[in-house]
């Protein structure tokens, strides 16, 4: 039996292994997407985005199993947050993505307490997020202050990479391909720690977790916190790049539901999930959006057939059917 123990922890090691050389590769090669290919440099830039943002729900929602149906709470906040600093006093978007990832940190935790403290969870905690992001939806559609209906539209101030302003696309790309890239790598990092398996620990069986001495609020909490973290750093981002935002584009219940699809079909729970349910919805996203804008609502009835295909014959995303794939290759090829 240990020496069984053994050879597969063996075989994880080296799959691991192969599988991060790879994706070492891949990244160097990507950062020739935009030169080879420059008319699609907006879809990539959507596509690392969604990619991020889907991280950030990841390790809420896949890691720790607190499925939130409201993301875009913490992305409407980080993209507000930084649009206002700029606008109405002049901050640098590099301070406002700042402002913006500790004020949504900060409602993440107040969300997360009053949660987790009182035994939220599962839809409960779902529809709460919901809630939640739906508050802040109406009180920016009729707050003056922050644009009302109208929204915030940013100033573009030239080629200004003090501001997070560019003239051309390719700057962003390549700042979310790195910044998708380490996030990736250190969620991938974090899965082994204490903190990681505690989260994965809690999702399984918070019961017995809690049994074994681990503090299931505690560990939901610093989840919440990554979480709503990174997703407000994407909103940020998003804003700078497309120097507009309105209430319906950031708090809508749709951007909650775009956020949530990538790590549940790229495979929840895993460092690359993310990343690869952007890379397959995203250009279907854009491709069916197009095809079928003469029918309204018809690309999320195909986002919900997709969902239900995935979930029952994929119920561990694309990562557990590419997984199964390196493992019979690995096999074929010792």
């Amino acid at each position: 039996m240990d020496k069984d123990n053994a050879t597969k922890r063996r075989l994880g090691r080296a799959l691991s292994t192969k599988i991060w050389l790879m994706l070492a590769v891949l990244l160097i090669l990507l950062h020739a997407l935009p030169f080879v290919f420059p008319e699609f440099v907006h879809l990539f830039i959507i596509t690392l985005l969604y990619a991020l943002m889907g991280q950030g729900w990841n390790i809420l929602g896949g890691y720790a199993g607190q499925f939130s149906f409201g993301h875009a709470l913490f992305f409407g906040i980080g993209a507000y947050t930084s649009s206002l600093l700029f606008v109405k006093l002049g901050v640098s978007p590099w301070l406002g993505i700042v402002a913006g990832i500790g004020v949504a940190v900060a409602i993440g935790l107040f969300i997360g307490f009053l949660s987790f403290r009182y035994g939220l969870t599962g839809p409960f905690f779902a529809l709460i997020m919901l809630a939640f992001a739906e508050i802040f939806h109406m009180v920016s559609k009729s707050w003056d202050q922050v644009g009302a209906a109208l929204g915030i539209l940013i100033p573009l101030k030239g080629n200004s990479p003090s501001l997070m302003q560019f003239t051309e696309k390719e700057p962003f790309y390549f700042m979310l391909l790195w910044i998708v890239a380490l996030v990736t790598y250190f969620t991938w990092r974090f899965e082994g720690t204490r903190t990681g398996l505690y989260w994965q620990a809690i999702r399984e069986n918070q019961d017995a977790a809690s049994a074994l001495g681990v503090s299931p609020m505690r560990f939901k909490l610093v989840a919440m916190t990554f979480s709503a973290g990174l997703t407000a750093m994407g909103g940020t981002i998003y804003a700078q790049y497309l120097l507009y935002i309105d209430p319906d584009s950031t708090f809508g219940v749709i951007n909650s539901v775009e956020i949530m699809l990538r790590p549940i079909i790229g495979g929840p729970g895993t460092a690359l999930g993310p990343l690869l349910g952007s890379m397959v919805l995203t250009p279907l996203s854009e491709v069916t959006r197009i095809a079928l804008r003469a029918y309204s609502g018809a690309y999320l009835m195909l986002y919900g057939a997709i969902l239900v295909i995935v979930v029952i014959f994929l119920p561990d995303g694309l990562m557990g059917m590419v997984k199964n794939w390196v493992r019979r290759f690995s096999k074929r090829t010792e």
